[in-house]
C-alpha cells in the first residue's frame, strides 16, 4: 500500500470518527488543526485506524507523533 492509499484510507477513518465530512488530511495536519481532535477522539481515531489498517500501536508510539505525516509513516512501516 503507498502513501496516496493510506492517506485515502486514513481521511476515510478521520472524517467518519470525527463526523467531518470535509475534513482534508495534509502530512502537517495537527490535532490543533481540526475542530473536535480532542484527547477522547484522539483514542477513538487510534483505535479505528488500528482496525482499518488491522495493525497494532504502542502508546510509546502514538504518544511520539507530532502530526498526520508521522502517523501514515508508521502504519506504512506496520503493514
Amino acid at each position: 500500500m503507498d502513501q496516496a492509499q493510506i492517506y485515502a484510507k486514513l481521511t476515510s477513518v478521520f472524517r467518519d470518527v470525527l463526523d467531518e465530512d470535509n475534513l482534508a488530511l495534509t502530512p502537517e495536519t495537527m490535532a490543533d488543526d481540526v475542530d473536535g481532535w480532542d484527547s477522547l477522539s484522539h483514542i477513538r481515531l487510534v483505535l479505528a485506524v488500528s482496525k482499518s489498517f488491522g495493525v497494532k500501536f504502542s502508546a510509546s508510539e502514538i504518544g511520539g507523533l507530532k502530526n498526520v505525516g508521522e502517523f501514515v509513516e508508521l502504519i506504512q512501516k506496520k503493514i
